[in-house]
């Protein structure tokens, strides 16, 4: 197996990962549409008007699929540019470095995300750049210098970038 052939089997299982996390989003987000949330005793009204917890999470669920839409779009249109005829090998050399870079990128933020997840926090969201990572935690109160600190330490584990812009959403 060659290296290009590495780069397909790699980028095709970042996508079966990607869109096996979209599918259970979106099932979930059909489940409550259905109002399949009765044997909780609350309907799919009540839940509409539930407390600002609930609109928060739901902003982190929507940004994810916004997110990964994005990005498999992106995906998309490089990958329809390598396969056209009329790109010259230069510009499909530096479209392949941008589709691996893109490609990877996803499994990475979905580690930062469920890392934190893990270190109590109830929600983050990631996005990285290519030089810098911005990140979203969920937090009822401002980060200390230690959590902030933290929250760097793992994205530098996962992806080796410094820069890392960190906000809060409660």
């Amino acid at each position: 197996m060659n290296k290009k052939q590495g780069v397909i089997i790699v980028v095709l299982l970042a996508l079966i990962v990607c869109f096996g996390i979209l599918a259970t989003k979106l099932n979930a987000d059909l489940d409550y549409v259905a109002g399949n949330d009765m044997p909780n005793g609350k309907s799919a009204i009540s839940i509409n008007d539930s407390s600002k917890k609930n609109s928060s999470s739901n902003f982190f669920q929507e940004q994810q699929i916004i997110r990964d839409n994005k990005e498999a779009q992106a995906l998309q249109t490089l990958k329809s540019l390598m396969d056209d005829e009329h790109t010259s090998k230069e510009d499909k050399a530096e479209i392949s470095k941008k589709y691996s870079k893109l490609a990877l990128a996803g499994p990475k933020q979905s580690q930062i995300e469920t890392v934190l997840k893990g270190k109590d926090y109830e929600d983050a969201l990631c996005y990285i750049q290519e030089k810098k990572v911005t990140i979203i935690v969920k937090s009822p109160k401002e980060l200390t210098e230690e959590q902030k600190k933290q929250i760097q330490e793992v994205v530098m584990d996962v992806t080796q970038i410094r820069d890392v812009e960190i906000e809060r959403k409660e």
